[in-house]
């Protein structure tokens, strides 16, 4: 019995929809297949700069300028070096560089002793003495044998500093002791005992190149050689040096020039400049690095009778004496 209704047979598996198969996607050929991706281009990170060279910084010489330490403290006094400062010019800053150096290095702690060495007194002056009044000088020390060092020797201001003072009187004494035995070595034998109490001992020449002169060279371990910067101090300065060697072959071999320094420098001058450019080269590195530059400071405080380094204690002029002091220190007394 046909349920379905007639003529209706029920289907057939011919009826039945075909089974539909998703396709595989197409083979391509090995040579067809993509490439890989191509990758984007990394970033290169920037190589960290190189460190900058320090800038070289340039002195009023025209050389680099040196790194100079604070000077050391020293418990025991003695052993002093005697320095010379020397010019047969006047008028070039050797008694200024005398009073306010010896201040400077007393500043660091060191025991000075300052010799007035010149007939006129400006050294003894400066530092607030009238030379009127002076009983004994270094003329009653080199002439009299019963006078001791100690009884010239006298105080000053100036915490760690002695003088041992001069005046007129000492002009007598160029042509007394031209009759003495071993008269270039007077100085020399009447300083023998200050250097076992002081640490440094300074001696302002007079501006000649007599025997007084010769005495101190004699005397002296060490000569500074103060020169303004202008053309006809530049040119005493071979006469100065042939005094120098003579002393060091027949009266001193142990002397030596510690340093040659330029005063009164006006790096605003063209004139100025080209001095300190031919005193470099014909010292070399005989020429301190520091500079003094003119300053009406240096009036005042000798008037005042007095350093600068205490006059006006903030001034380039006391700065640049406290520099000197540190390079004086590094090259002849702390080495």
């Amino acid at each position: 019995m046909n349920h379905f209704g007639p003529g209706n047979h029920g289907s057939s598996a011919t009826e039945m929809p075909p089974l539909v198969r998703t396709p595989a996607p197409p083979q391509r050929p090995v040579d067809e297949q993509p490439a890989e991706p191509i990758p984007f281009p990394r970033r290169e990170e920037p190589a960290p700069a190189a460190a900058a060279e320090p800038e070289v910084v340039l002195g009023p010489t025209g050389r680099p300028w040196p790194d100079l330490p604070e000077p050391r403290p020293i418990g025991i006094h003695g052993n002093a070096r005697v320095i010379a400062m020397c010019n047969q010019k006047g008028g070039v800053g050797k008694t200024t560089t005398t009073i306010n150096l010896g201040a400077s290095l007393a500043e660091y702690g060191r025991k000075v002793l300052l010799v007035d060495f010149d007939p006129q007194g400006s050294l003894s002056v400066g530092l607030g003495m009238n030379p009127h009044e002076i009983q004994l000088s270094v003329y009653n020390l080199l002439m009299e044998r019963d006078v001791r060092l100690e009884d010239v020797i006298v105080s000053t201001d100036v915490p760690g500093v002695d003088l041992l003072p001069s005046n007129i009187d000492l002009s007598a004494a160029e042509v007394q002791l031209v009759h003495e035995v071993a008269r270039e070595q007077s100085l020399a034998r009447v300083l023998q005992d200050a250097r076992n109490e002081y640490d440094v001992i300074l001696i302002d020449c007079q501006p000649s190149l007599g025997l007084l002169t010769v005495n101190a060279l004699t005397a002296a371990d060490g000569v500074i050689v103060p020169l303004e910067c202008e053309y006809f101090a530049l040119r005493g300065v071979a006469l100065l040096k042939g005094t120098i060697d003579k002393v060091r072959e027949r009266l001193n071999p142990r002397l030596q020039v510690d340093g040659v320094l330029g005063t009164m420098f006006d790096g605003r001058t063209l004139h100025a400049r080209e001095v300190m450019q031919r005193l470099v080269e014909a010292w070399g590195d005989d020429v301190f690095h520091t500079v003094i530059r003119r300053t009406v400071k240096f009036s005042d405080s000798t008037v005042a009778g007095e350093p600068i380094t205490s006059y006006a204690s903030d001034s380039p002029g006391a700065e640049a004496y406290r520099t000197l002091a540190k390079e004086v220190l590094v090259r002849c007394l702390d080495a």
